[in-house]
This record gives structure tokens, C-alpha cells and sequence, in this order.
């Protein structure tokens, strides 16, 4: 045992950090979203106690929506970066495939990744904790496709970020999603929250659907009004978030970025 190269192989590790954009994320952002979540959850079961009425609902329903964003989003930025792992991009785009039709396939790729995910959560969540998710009704199919709407334009900005600025940027495949969890006021309501970030909360469409699925657990209210915000917001930002692929694509293109992206 040599302590010099133990110190050397530690100094390794520590001089890759300073520079690495993965790493500082790695120590930072997710201790902050993981304090900042579960610091509100906190708030609110200190809020209402023993009167806190079908958590447990709230809780696996949240819990469902969620993973039905996340792999909305995932099923965009991820099946991207395997095309990137697999070292099959520049194939891909030197053939006739248009950027509008890569990204449309990796569309119908998450929506059958959420349907057999949606599927096993709800049938366990019946089975163990028989909670029925389809008692939302009719609402379920507009919170679905709410939350499948900002998952994709979610992906395209994290493809859009990667294929600008390469495999730098890869850790926001997993992550950019999940900051907007807590103005999404995924496990608790919005009046959680403090003024400035209920504000914020009220830009994100995710928010309004999950405040929509407690309405309908505690009193039946199908909440229309937080489904055509949230349309709204969702047309918005998926539309923005196209122009910015497009654009994105073309200086990628423009540059020969292309054939370096997984070098």
C-alpha cells in the first residue's frame, strides 16, 4: 500500500470536477431538489396532521402521473442518447430521414413506454394498496396527455441541449425533468408552497393537473379550467421547444457538429 498513488488516483477524481458541468450537477442539484421536495411534503403532513384527508390517493396517483411524465420525456432524450451511444446518429441523418420524422418516432416510442408502464404501476397499485387509478374518470385521458405534451417538449429541449453542446450536457436526460417537480406541486397542494414559487407554479402545466387530481379525489369537481390552461401552456412550450430543435439542428448541421457528437 502506497499512499502516493492513492493520492494521485484521488487528485484524478477531484481535478475532473472543477471543469465538469455532470459532476457539479451530481453534488449539487440533486441534494437541492431532493431537500427542497421533501422539505414541502414535510410542510404540508405538519399542516394538516391526522386531518389530511386520502393521502394515500393523492400519494399513488401523484406518483402514477409522474412516472407518465418522465417517460414522456425519457422516451425522447434518452432513446436519443442511445442512438448517440450506439454510435448510429450520423446513419440515421445522412439517409433521408428528415429531423421532423426522427423526432415524431421517438414521439410514438414514449407513448408505448408509457402505456406499459402506466399499465404495471396501476395494476400494482390496485393489487397491493387497491387504489384504483381510473376512479379519476373520464379527466385521466386530459391529465395523460397534459403531462405526455410537457414531457416531450421537456425532451426536445434535452436533445436540443445535447446535440448542441454534447455529451456534456447528457446528465440533463435524467435530470432537467425533475426541476420542475416542486413548482409542479406533485405530492402536496400549491398553497404549499411560498408566494414567489406558487407564481412560477402557475407557468407550469404540469401543476395544474396535479392540483386538478385532488379536486376529483376529494370531491368528484372535473376541473376543466386546469385542463385548458394546461393545454394552453402545453401548445405553447411544445411549440417553442420545436423551433428551438429546428434551429438547434441547423447549426449542428451548419458546423459538422454531427458526425463529433459521442466522440
Amino acid at each position: 500500500m502506497k499512499f502516493n498513488r492513492i493520492w494521485a488516483l484521488f487528485l484524478r477524481h477531484i481535478y475532473l470536477y472543477p471543469k465538469s458541468f455532470s459532476r457539479i450537477m451530481e453534488l449539487i442539484y440533486w441534494p437541492f431538489l431532493d431537500l427542497v421536495v421533501w422539505g414541502f411534503i414535510s410542510l404540508y403532513l405538519n399542516q394538516f396532521g391526522k386531518d389530511l384527508p386520502n393521502f394515500v390517493a393523492f400519494l399513488l396517483g401523484a406518483l402514477i402521473l409522474w412516472d407518465i411524465l418522465f417517460r414522456s420525456q425519457q422516451g425522447i432524450s434518452v432513446s436519443f442518447l442511445e442512438d448517440i451511444w450506439a454510435r448510429n446518429l450520423l446513419n440515421l441523418f445522412v439517409s433521408p430521414l428528415s429531423p421532423g420524422e426522427y423526432i415524431f418516432a421517438l414521439m410514438l416510442f414514449s407513448c408505448v413506454k408509457i402505456i406499459m408502464a402506466g399499465t404495471i404501476m396501476s395494476l400494482l397499485a390496485w393489487i397491493l394498496y387497491s387504489f384504483n387509478f381510473f376512479l379519476l374518470g373520464l379527466s385521466l385521458l386530459g391529465f395523460i396527455l397534459g403531462l405526455v405534451a410537457m414531457g416531450w417538449a421537456i425532451g426536445l429541449l434535452t436533445l436540443s441541449l445535447i446535440l448542441r453542446f454534447g455529451q456534456q450536457a447528457e446528465i440533463l436526460a435524467w435530470g432537467l425533468a425533475f426541476l420542475f417537480q416542486p413548482v409542479s406541486a406533485v405530492f402536496y397542494p400549491l398553497s404549499v408552497l411560498p408566494v414567489w414559487l406558487q407564481k412560477i407554479a402557475h407557468f407550469v402545466p404540469s401543476s395544474y393537473v396535479f392540483e386538478g387530481m385532488r379536486q376529483i379525489i376529494l370531491n368528484g369537481h372535473f376541473p376543466m379550467r386546469n385542463l385548458l390552461i394546461c393545454f394552453t401552456l402545453d401548445g405553447f412550450y411544445l411549440g417553442l421547444a420545436f423551433l428551438f430543435y429546428y434551429q438547434v439542428f441547423k447549426i449542428v448541421r451548419k458546423k459538422g457538429l454531427l458526425a463529433k457528437i459521442g466522440e
